[in-house]
């Protein structure tokens, strides 16, 4: 058994983060599409901006995704290969 604790912490506070049926589903989506938008998030979702927008500040700030702006719009993309790792493992893509 691994006695350093401490090299758990990381994984640990990236699933706490993922730890939400909103954020997987967000996760997998972003993984799918290879980044989208809010509007797109909230179509698939059905889910309010602002609660969207709530998670995807909890990913952000994790480190989990990033946004890149274009005009008005920001699209999200996955920026963690630990997270890619997860939910490819959890949700297999269809052909892939």
């Amino acid at each position: 058994m691994e006695k350093d604790i401490k090299k758990f912490d990381e994984v640990a506070e990236i699933l706490k983060v993922m730890g939400h049926p909103a954020r997987l589903c967000i996760l997998n989506g972003i993984i799918q599409t290879g980044g989208c938008n809010v509007s797109h998030m909230q179509e698939c979702l059905e889910l309010p901006q602002s609660t969207i927008s709530q998670h995807l500040q909890k990913l952000r700030s994790a480190g989990i995704i990033e946004g890149t702006r274009s005009g008005t719009e920001i699209t999200y993309t996955l920026k963690n290969q630990k997270v890619l790792d997860i939910i490819t493992t959890l949700y297999p893509q269809e052909g892939k």
